[in-house]
């Protein structure tokens, strides 16, 4: 069994600390991606799982042993990280023998498991090169060869796309999902990047401050934020101040600009009180949409408005707030400009309700 059990996991650096009471369950064979700004400690917990930094207190289980005290050799895991670490020296097949002939493995087992490795990553006919001769993309197989030659029980990848340019970026996060699934390997993926983590993640931990704010499918996070910070730092939200209403077994409601609407969430927040209203720009219906849908119509002023190719993106102000729409970008489709007036809605289940704080 390879599932990632996390109980209570923290690091400190002196008085500060780095990860902070962290616990997850990662199921075997699952993609998990550990998304967050700079310094939020994803890599600091990444690099715990893998046996480099010693946790202050908290147990690391897979399989369901615990193997917080295990060094890194002993605990079935590869990693690769962002700068490939192949050595230029060696070639290709040189850099994925490498841990075979550290394990004393024969040259005939070495040779077999060489080509098997290059036919995974799609390297084939690849040995005899040298990293000045691979492409960025490239070199990034010829790493994930080189830790999938020892048949880890756990994959680990921190930030493995930072260095290269956005086509190969795009090219390569489907590449290594596909590997991923094809060979069934529990795999923790650090990035920055929310695209990367929406398109790759069978689920999604959300970091900051060393905490993990919300964890869930990529559809839950971005359609069910628990907090401001995650609905601000996954893709574009329009946060609206608001008064919360009273709340009913499903719904919540509050008050924007004179108008009562209902929303998602609202879980804990007292009638009366601040709050915010969290909408999608592109779920932001515009005109006529808005009463063929049945929706509360919200009478706003059009600011601005920018074309985007396939989008059309409007910046709207509702009394004294302002907001963002964005539709698209077809013939038959009303246009408007600034200055205008226009009615707009959204579908209730479509916005959520949070805290102000």
């Amino acid at each position: 069994m390879s599932d990632i059990r996390l109980e209570q996991l923290t690091r400190s650096y002196g008085s500060a600390k780095a990860v902070d009471n962290v616990s997850l369950s990662i199921a075997e064979g699952e993609f998990y991606s550990l998304l967050g700004p700079s310094g939020c400690g994803k890599s600091t917990t990444l690099r715990m799982v893998a046996g480099f930094v010693a946790p202050t207190s908290g147990r690391i289980l897979i399989g369901g042993q615990d193997v917080t005290e295990l060094p890194p050799e002993r605990r079935g895991i590869g990693i690769v990280f962002q700068n490939y670490a192949i050595f230029p020296h060696m070639s290709v097949g040189e850099n994925i023998a490498f841990g075979l002939k550290l394990r004393r493995k024969s040259r005939d087992e070495i040779r077999t498991a060489v080509t098997d490795a290059l036919a995974q990553v799609g390297l084939s006919g690849f040995e005899g090169r040298y990293q000045r001769n691979l492409s960025g993309g490239q070199q990034q197989r010829v790493a994930l060869a080189r830790v999938l030659v020892t048949q880890p029980r756990i994959l680990l990848l921190d930030e493995p796309l930072s260095a290269l340019d956005k086509a190969l970026r795009e090219e390569m996060k489907f590449w290594i999902k596909d590997l991923q699934q094809r060979l069934g390997i529990t795999t923790i993926y650090v990035t920055h990047d929310q695209d990367e983590a929406l398109t790759m993640s069978d689920r999604i931990g959300v970091m900051r401050a060393g905490r993990v704010e919300q964890s869930g499918t990529p559809r839950e996070i971005y359609e069910e934020p628990a907090t401001l910070f995650v609905t601000t730092f996954i893709g574009q939200s329009n946060v609206l101040e608001v008064m919360a209403g009273p709340r009913d077994c499903e719904h919540a409601s509050a008050t924007l600009e004179g108008y009562r609407l209902i929303a998602a969430g609202g879980t804990g927040i007292s009638e009366g009180a601040p709050a915010r209203l969290v909408v999608r720009p592109e779920n932001i219906l515009m005109g006529d949409e808005v009463a063929r849908n049945g929706l509360v119509a919200l009478d706003a002023r059009v600011v601005g408005e920018t074309y985007q190719g396939a989008m059309m993106r409007y910046r709207l102000r509702l009394g004294a707030q302002e907001l963002v729409a964005e539709r698209q970008n077809q013939s038959h489709l009303t246009r408007w400009h600034p200055g205008d007036t226009v009615q707009i809605g959204w579908d209730p289940g479509r916005a959520r309700l949070l805290p102000a704080g």
